[in-house]
């Protein structure tokens, strides 16, 4: 079905009922971004997997959407985004189950990439079919809203979902989860039936998305190596040189197309800019925290995956009640105070949460309140910024971008900052003479090993801790500045100002 922007989808009924179900998809990708935080110590110990390939079981599903989401966003353009949104649902659900029963951790990874298959194709959709069927500009700020507060709800569920679905099964169940929701989505879609401007002359080339991919996958490989004691200079030398070549070519090939994936001219929107940076530091924060304090609390302060799922939902709270607000009211207060206000409010919270770390419990968990709170106004509204920012017809190609925002802020959190814990533990820990060697690798290596011995375990814990707090603090750093930047971005983007191009374009 084609229809004009301006029809969308008849009744305001079934407008609601189409957000809800392009949010359930949303929910399904954000959840499996993060419902392995909780479940990885348990996940590695029974299929026998290394750290390394415990952090490639996270990364591999972010590398290979980032990747493929510009293409996705463009094919959507050119079959229409009801297509693309379907197709992703199927091809999640298959490879949901495939990674439930996955026997090791080689073929857990392979299922996790086909995972970012299937949700490569359904986020752009998400995004644009929202765009294409919200034409009242009012209206579809509320729902960009909701839809970017799914973001940080689903991202701050993984973990609790994750924790509950252990205490009571293996941990394949928190794959095979996603598959009555999968089937609902479906049937959903197929009821409401939503307009989806398809462009048949619109091209589609899986070139460019594999060039991106090389780039990513690449300058993800060198992150993990310069995290390794010591790294290897060459493969590191090699690893962003094959990086520099694949976007290298992947922007002369974008120059050279008729309809490439991705037009730069987009960017010279400040605002558009703006929300892309506010969005990959956002979920970059997100994901960091969620990464390594799921970690922390489980390996040296014995909770449970339950009990520190709960803990980092505190962002998830926090965010609720800002981004339901800031996308209701930001006609009126503008993308300057929402969007800046919020990154430097979230960095704020994460210094609270550090504090908070060394002298109160109750401290800590008011800090990741203060964080969730800034996160949610700034990425409640960055979704505006960048959807709102571009003709409809480029809408699939917004969404894209704005995805693989959030998909490279989740990516590097995990390649850099899993790295930078790493790195601080294994320079720093003190272990008592005579220790397993293995216990300066890794934490939860020195409790394999430790074999009761109460002076490895502590040295290796304080050792954690240690590391801990140098990854927050550089949490804390990337999200100020982001606001920097975001504030010199939107400095006209003052209260009364509008906040997107009019709606006819």
């Amino acid at each position: 079905m084609t229809l004009t922007e301006e029809n969308g989808i008849g009744t305001a009924s079934r407008r609601w009922a189409l957000l809800v179900t392009v949010g359930a998809g949303l929910l399904l990708i954000t959840l499996d971004n993060s419902i392995l935080y909780t479940a990885l110590p348990t996940l590695t110990a029974d299929l026998g997997a290394s750290v390394t390939q415990g952090l490639w079981i996270i990364n591999a599903y972010p590398l290979v959407m980032a990747g493929l989401l510009l293409g996705a966003g463009t094919l959507g353009d050119r079959i229409g985004h009801t297509k693309m949104f379907v197709t992703g649902l199927v091809i999640f659900g298959l490879a949901s189950v495939l990674a439930a029963f996955a026997p090791t951790p080689e073929l857990l990874i392979a299922a996790r990439a086909i995972l970012a298959v299937g949700a490569a194709a359904m986020m752009p959709a998400t995004l644009a079919l929202i765009r294409i069927n919200f034409p009242d500009e009012r209206e579809r700020n509320l729902a960009i809203a909701i839809w970017g507060s799914l973001a940080v709800v689903g991202a701050a569920l993984g973990p609790i979902i994750g924790g509950l679905l252990l205490q009571h099964f293996w941990w394949g169940a928190a794959f095979l989860v996603n598959v009555p929701i999968v089937v609902a989505a479906i049937v959903a879609i197929v009821v409401i039936r939503p307009a989806s401007e398809a462009d048949p002359g619109k091209r589609w080339d899986a070139v460019s998305s594999i060039q991106v991919m090389v780039g990513l996958a690449a300058t993800v490989y060198a992150i993990k190596e310069i995290g390794h004691r010591p790294p290897s200079l060459s493969v590191v030398a090699v690893s962003l040189t094959v990086a520099a070549i694949g976007f290298t070519l992947f922007v002369r090939r974008q120059r050279t197309l008729d309809q490439p994936l991705l037009e730069f001219a987009i960017f010279r929107n400040p605002a558009f800019t703006a929300g892309v940076l506010a969005a990959a530091a956002s979920m970059f924060a997100i994901a960091g925290i969620q990464l390594v304090t799921t970690q922390r609390y489980q390996l040296v302060a014995g909770f449970t995956p339950l009990e520190s799922g709960l803990l980092v939902s505190a962002i998830a709270v926090g965010s609720l009640p800002t981004a339901m607000l800031g996308g209701a009211f930001l006609h009126r207060v503008g993308l300057l105070v929402l969007i800046c206000g919020g990154l430097t409010l979230s960095a704020v919270g994460v210094l609270v949460t550090v504090i908070g770390f060394g002298t109160s419990f109750g401290l800590l968990v008011a800090g990741l309140l203060v964080t969730g709170a800034g996160l949610g106004a700034a990425m409640a509204v960055a979704s505006t910024a960048i959807i709102g920012n571009v003709p409809v017809r480029r809408a699939g190609m917004a969404s894209s971008v704005e995805e693989v925002s959030y998909e490279f802020g989740s990516l590097t959190a995990v390649a850099l900052l899993g790295s930078l814990l790493a790195m601080i533990y294994s320079v720093t820990v003190d272990l008592p003479d005579g220790a397993p060697p293995a216990a300066g690798e890794a934490l939860v290596d020195a409790l394999a090993v430790a074999e009761g011995d109460q002076a490895v375990i502590d040295a290796a814990s304080s050792a954690f801790d240690t590391a801990y707090l140098g990854v927050m603090g550089t949490v804390a750093v990337m999200l100020a500045i982001g606001a920097a930047i975001t504030g010199i971005l939107l400095r006209r983007h003052v209260p009364g100002t509008a906040s997107q191009l009019p709606s006819e374009h």
